[in-house]
């Protein structure tokens, strides 16, 4: 039980790291510059490009030097000839430091640029240049460098070198600062006063008003002839966004993110590839971009076409689709994975269609399905059958339901229904998913181990031993060993699986009631314990020749209204705790 908890500790308590810095941005290779959806500094770079020759003959060997005077995190270095910068680089590279510089393949030449390894801050980068059979009369070399997400110089130009005496041909006037327009800042609050008549709206909580309620995640949108108005607000310091989407899935989706940068909110449309970064696009599709930052909600608005014919990653808004709200963390410019679950819209809809209110869940139904299975075999159906097994035997010393004893009937049927609650809520997620997840942390472990101790359990008790034989002892310490460290593992996922994404009760509301109830039911059990301690002492106090009188009827009489009342009471509690976690699990 140690080694699993140590196994077990560090995936609980790691959050995995998601990077996007990894360098392979072959597909920038012709432009340089980064699909971050921002433009380029317009200041001037602290970066410089450097080389130890200026005359070349075919097969020399050029030292290009990468510097500045602060870090950067991303680099893009090439070789341009000067007679066609706009062309694909020319020759090849030889890398000094394998762990800070990579070969990239651009066009039809291997190793023809080199970028970065890592997000890790960099002083300086070296490469080697190697000069092709085929060169051209003169070489310029360029750079891209990224400080930040948000904050990079697009193919900045370096020296120039020719071969051998021959004169460099002039070069050609390369941009590397792209325009950029201010968006107007909104003067309030959006309204949902609105919905459902004008405008169509998506919210969480479920009818809330953006304007008076500064917790209220809102999207609104509102189509005429040619294009659709969207508004878009939500509590967060990083980004808001929502996504278009064919399926319930994050995957191939149309999205449109509301981004903060210092104080100011940066609006762009992207596109998402699977469970993957969002690849930020230009806002030439995007008009009448206004934004808002106030008491720590992020807003913005903007209007898009209902057809952007040569843009095929933007969808057209005369069809149906599930609609995605989320937000998170957002750094210069860079955003991270959202914070929680996303609102989905319960059915897809047609943009511009007649307005109406929007329902949608953070949680997908068949994982409130698992949650609730879930919920109803370990803290109902298990902890009610324990007591009554462990404390309230003599409330039916002899009584009988189809040939055997109640408590052992109320028993066997509790604990049955708890083995079969918990296979059926076991296979729930691998339905949803298609397999195994990644994503869940320690949860999926721990409710695998569940999952075999109820099963082992439930064979346990079909071939148990007769109580008069030998090993019914062992079997009794077996089964009493299994069952406790199953409740005790089945609890630890209780308290993971609450705050998973796929769920993600609120928070600390959960947490603090999934307490309430431990600690309700350990008091119960402790609470009949001291009763039982109690009645032997009594009975010990008792004269030797009374004790054999005392000990029959204490099976009868002695404590059993206490014990009908605590369990009674124990029963109304539970129910309490069970029906609460239920209606939250429905709310979300």
């Amino acid at each position: 039980m140690l080694g699993l908890l140590l196994l077990l500790v560090p995936a609980i308590f790691l959050d995995p790291v998601n990077g996007y810095g990894n360098g392979k941005v072959t597909e920038s290779c012709r432009s340089m510059k980064p699909g971050h959806g921002h433009p380029s500094q317009s200041l001037p770079s602290p970066y410089t490009v450097t080389v130890d020759k200026s005359k070349f003959s075919t097969g020399d060997q050029i030292k290009v030097t990468l510097s500045g005077s602060s870090a950067f995190k991303g680099f893009l270095i090439e070789a341009r000839d000067t007679a066609d910068l706009s062309g694909d680089a020319v020759g090849s590279f030889t890398l000094v430091d394998h762990y800070v510089s990579q070969l990239l393949n651009c066009g039809e030449i291997k190793g023809s640029a080199v970028s970065h390894t890592s997000k890790s801050g960099k002083l300086k980068v070296e490469v080697v240049w190697n000069v092709p059979s085929n060169a051209p009369p003169a070489v310029q070399f360029f750079a891209t460098v990224l400080q930040h997400y948000d904050t990079y110089w697009v193919k900045m130009p370096g020296p120039i070198i020719s071969m051998g005496n021959s004169t460099p041909i002039p070069t050609q006037t390369t941009s590397t600062v792209e325009p950029t327009t201010e968006s107007p800042v909104l003067r309030k609050p959006f309204s949902s006063k609105d919905c459902g008549s004008t405008k169509s709206c998506l919210r969480d909580p479920i009818g809330c008003d953006p304007e008076t309620d500064p917790k209220c995640y809102f999207l609104s949108f509102t189509s005429d002839e040619h294009s659709v108005l969207f508004e878009l607000s939500g509590p967060t310091e990083g980004y808001v966004s929502f996504a278009l989407s064919h399926d319930k899935w994050m995957g191939n989706d149309d999205v449109y993110l509301c981004a903060r940068t210092d104080e100011y909110v940066n609006i762009n449309p992207g596109y998402v590839t699977g469970r993957t970064h969002p690849t930020l696009d230009s806002q030439d599709t995007l008009t009448n971009m206004a934004w808002r930052l106030s008491d720590g909600v992020i807003q913005c608005m903007f209007r898009r076409k209902i057809r952007v014919p040569a843009d095929q990653d933007r969808f057209n808004l005369d069809r149906s689709y599930y609609i995605f709200l989320a937000d998170g963390k957002a750094e210069h410019g860079m955003v991270h994975k959202h914070h929680h679950q996303p609102l989905i819209s319960s059915e897809k809809k047609y943009i511009t269609s007649s307005p109406e209110n929007l329902n949608g869940s953070r949680s997908p139904f068949i994982i409130k399905v698992h949650g609730a299975l879930m919920l109803v075999a370990w803290m109902t159906a298990v902890s009610i059958g324990v007591i009554v097994t462990r404390f309230l035997k003599p409330l039916w010393p002899v009584s009988t339901l189809f040939g055997q004893k109640i408590w052992f009937q109320v028993h066997r049927i509790l604990m049955s229904s708890t083995v079969l609650l918990t296979c059926v809520a076991f296979i729930l997620p691998f339905v949803y998913r298609g397999g195994w997840s990644k994503h869940a942390g320690a949860h999926p472990f721990l409710g695998c181990t569940v999952m075999a101790l109820a099963v082992l359990q439930l064979v346990m008790a079909i071939f148990r031993p007769h109580p008069n034989t030998p090993r019914r002892l062992i079997f009794n310490w077996m089964h009493w060993g299994t069952g406790t460290i199953s409740r005790i593992i089945a609890v630890a996922a209780m308290f993971l699986g609450m705050d998973l994404p796929a769920l993600n009760l609120p928070d600390p509301w959960d947490t603090l009631l999934l307490s309430g109830f431990v600690t309700w039911h350990v008091l119960t059990e402790l609470l009949l314990e001291l009763h039982n301690l109690f009645i032997i002492r009594k009975a010990k106090n008792v004269k030797d020749d009374e004790v054999e009188i005392i000990d029959l009827a204490l099976g009868e009489t002695e404590g059993h209204m206490i014990k009908k009342i605590v369990l009674t009471v124990y029963i109304c509690g539970n129910l309490a705790f069970l029906t609460a976690f239920l209606n939250a699990i429905n709310c979300i």
